[in-house]
C-alpha cells in the first residue's frame, strides 16, 4: 500500500521558516523523482520544487528560488522542503508527489499559512 504523508505545516509570520516532511512507504522511493506542489485557494496546483531520483538534481519555481530547499533521504524514504523567508503568497496546501514516469502518487497535503 503506497503512502505519502506530509507534515510540518502550520501558521507562521512573514519572514519565518518551516520545514515540511513527507514520509513515504509502499514503493521504491529511490527510483522515483520527488516533488513538492502547492495549491492556494481558487488557484491551480503548481510545482514548487523537484529532485531527481538519479543524480539528485533539483529544480525550483522562480517564486521560491533562493528561499526554499528540497532534499531527500533515500535511506529513510523521506522528502523534505525547507522554507525560509516565507511570504503571504506562499500560503497554500503543500503536496508531496512521487513520479516514476509510469506511476505517480500524491500525499494528502499539509496547510501552510503565512500571516501576521
Amino acid at each position: 500500500q503506497v503512502q505519502l504523508v506530509e507534515s510540518g505545516g502550520g501558521l507562521v509570520q512573514p519572514g519565518g521558516s518551516l520545514r515540511l516532511s513527507c514520509a513515504t512507504s509502499g514503493f521504491t522511493f529511490s527510483h522515483y523523482d520527488m516533488s513538492w506542489f502547492r495549491q492556494a485557494p481558487a488557484k491551480e496546483r503548481e510545482l514548487v520544487a523537484n529532485i531527481m531520483s538519479i543524480g539528485g538534481g533539483t529544480h525550483y519555481a522562480d517564486s521560491v528560488k533562493g528561499r526554499f530547499t528540497i532534499s531527500r533521504d533515500n535511506a529513510k524514504n523521506m522528502l523534505y522542503l525547507q522554507m525560509n523567508s516565507l511570504k503571504p503568497d506562499d500560503t497554500a496546501v503543500y503536496y508531496c508527489n512521487a513520479n516514476s514516469g509510469t506511476d505517480a502518487y500524491w500525499g494528502q497535503g499539509t496547510q501552510v499559512t503565512v500571516s501576521s
